[in-house]
Order: C-alpha cells, then sequence, then structure tokens
C-alpha cells in the first residue's frame, strides 16, 4: 500500500495498523549488538533476574524503531522525504520478549514546508501497545511529506 501525500493527510486522522508483532529475544540481543549497546539489562539473564523486572527488557529503542516501522505502510511509504525529528518520546512500560505489540498513528498537525513549496510537515503522534492493551511507547514525529504529483 503506498503512503500517503502532504495533502491527503487530515489533522485528526487515525490509523489503527494491521501488522502486529512478537517481540523475540533474538530481536533484542541482535538490536542491542547492532548498536553497540552493552546494558546488561537487555543482554544478560543473570543480571535482569537480580532487577525490579525479573528479566531481559527489550531495548526502547527497538521498540521505538517497530512502532515507527510499523506506521510505514499505511502512512509515509513512497512519500516521505525524511524525517525532521522525534520529540515527546515514552515509555510508559516495560516491554519484555514475547510481548506483541500493536501500533497506530495519529495525525495531530500539519503545514505546507516555507522553505519547498512543494512538500509539507505531518506531525504523526504513534503510540504502541502490548498484548494486555498497556501502552509501551509513545513519540511525537514529524515528517517532511511530498505533495501529491500535479496531473
Amino acid at each position: 500500500m503506498p503512503g500517503l501525500y502532504f495533502d491527503e493527510f487530515e489533522i485528526g486522522q487515525k490509523f489503527q495498523h494491521a501488522i502486529t508483532r512478537t517481540v523475540t529475544e533474538m530481536d533484542n540481543v541482535l538490536f542491542t549488538c547492532l548498536t553497540h549497546n552493552p546494558q546488561p539489562l537487555h543482554l544478560d539473564a543473570e543480571f535482569a533476574a537480580k532487577t525490579e523486572f525479573g528479566k531481559p527488557l527489550v531495548n526502547s529503542l527497538f521498540t521505538l524503531g517497530l512502532m515507527i516501522g510499523v506506521s510505514v505502510g499505511d502512512t509515509t511509504l513512497g512519500t516521505t522525504v525524511g524525517n525532521l525529528g522525534m520529540t515527546d518520546v515514552v515509555f510508559p512500560k516495560p516491554v519484555f520478549h514475547g510481548d506483541t505489540l500493536r501500533s497506530e498513528t495519529e495525525v495531530v498537525a500539519k503545514r505546507q514546508s516555507k522553505s519547498r513549496p512543494e512538500q509539507g510537515i505531518v506531525d504523526f503522534i504513534h503510540r504502541a501497545f502490548n498484548q494486555r492493551g498497556e501502552l509501551v511507547a509513545q513519540c511525537r514525529r514529524q515528517a517532511l511529506m511530498k505533495n501529491k504529483p500535479k496531473v
């Protein structure tokens, strides 16, 4: 499914993304190692067992990337110029191996670019929930989007 152009987004528009994903231990270990993060909370089961969580936590940056990545097919696939930034990133509940995440996206603002008249800026709020419906991640993302081509 191709992404939407700037002109096709409406403030208040919501997307319930159909893709869900069960996070595995391999996802967590591979991502953590690929990003050179030595945090034992993600990699060392014995260490993590002695924490308040009692087991390894999934790397929060993996959770952030998955939440936004799942949104791409419904929102920005092929129509984005690039991300401008992410703010207000929160992780209210931990994610563990075996949790299944679902995501939703809401359009909260949009404006035509002042410096690039053929493009516009869309602000999204992305949210991820675990299988119990608990919010596990949220962020605001600004994306520079293409305008719909003139026919």
